[in-house]
């Protein structure tokens, strides 16, 4: 565990990460433009899509595959119940808000998948494909939870708003369309096409990855210096304790599937990690009564440093000892 976090806090992707927070916090003019964060949002979720499909390719569908899959969307699910039980119980937050940082910790990071994805493949450890498919499906569930607990606590949820727009909202989200769209090219075109994409796809990832996450850095930088007034003690320490528990969770479903040492790290993180995409952007349909500024703060600014910098080589450590 202290090899593997050593490693990781020492590796180009993490250190530039923290440039970027570091930046951030001294007020740095630093900054990359948006256009360019995209694109290199885009490329990364291009590249694990089109990769992970190639490998779905390669194995073919099985039954561990649709047991991980069902795993994913059961734990996108449940963990909303268990972190707005956890939030009530310990932080004045209401219910409305309650209820959205639940769902932000119920679906997943696509960056933090990336980031597992990333070392996992720095330190040779192969993962299966198919969790790509598993992380895609995890997105909306916790949605979907979020809003039956807002409706048994407040009236804040209305019908016209759980539906229509917020459904079109959810399923064409970005981040959502480029990784399913890429895994199932990745799928469709094999080892054939992953030789003709590698130069593209493969090579320059992570260096692709390192600015991006000086991107991220700096946003997570400045998250911190404007909304930490929004974030009281017991709302910052469920930011680091609510990924140990859903990590927890993740672990021994993954135990009880059978998956791989690679494949269970992956489901760990996803199961640890925090939305600030997705779930933001649906949430500010459902439940507009809800201040954006806790949720946000709390997964980008306390949730996925921690996970960058400690959580991951946490979550590889275990699934190395409890796999098969």
């Amino acid at each position: 565990m202290l090899d593997l976090t050593f490693q990781n806090l020492l590796s180009p992707m993490v250190l530039f990460f923290i440039l970027g927070v570091v930046a951030a916090l001294a007020r740095s003019d630093l900054s990359i433009p948006e256009p360019v964060a995209k694109l290199l949002a885009l490329y990364l979720l291009m590249s694990i899509g089109f990769r992970g499909g190639g490998e779905v390719a390669h194995q073919g569908v099985d039954g561990t595959m649709i047991a991980a899959i069902a795993a994913g969307v059961a734990l996108s699910f449940a963990l909303p119940f268990v972190a707005y039980l956890i939030l009530r119980a310990t932080s004045r937050l209401d219910a409305v808000n309650a209820a959205t940082v639940a769902a932000h910790y119920g679906s997943i990071s696509a960056v933090t998948l990336v980031a597992v994805t990333g070392m996992l493949g720095q330190l040779g450890i192969a993962w299966d494909g198919y969790m790509i498919a598993v992380g895609a499906a995890m997105e909306t569930p916790a949605i979907a939870a979020a809003l039956l607990i807002a409706r048994g606590s407040t009236t804040a949820v209305t019908p016209d708003q759980s539906r229509g727009a917020l459904l079109r909202e959810v399923a064409l989200n970005g981040s959502i369309v480029i990784l399913l769209g890429a895994f199932v090219i990745g799928a469709l075109t094999g080892a054939r096409g992953a030789a003709m994409v590698k130069p593209f796809l493969s090579d320059p990832f992570a260096g692709v990855l390192c600015l991006f996450l000086l991107d991220m850095g700096l946003v997570a930088g400045r998250g911190l210096a404007q909304g930490r007034r929004h974030l009281s003690l017991p709302v910052t320490v469920f930011g680091v304790a609510m990924p140990l528990i859903g990590g927890t969770f993740g672990a021994a479903l993954g135990w009880l599937i059978g998956l791989s040492a690679g494949s269970t790290a992956v489901l760990i993180t996803l199961a640890a990690s925090a939305s600030y995409i997705a779930v933001p952007a649906a949430m500010r349909l459902a439940l507009p009564q809800a201040n954006p500024a806790v949720a946000l703060t709390l997964s980008l600014g306390i949730t996925f440093p921690f996970n960058l910098l400690a959580g991951i080589p946490l979550y590889i450590a275990a699934a190395s000892r409890i796999a098969p």
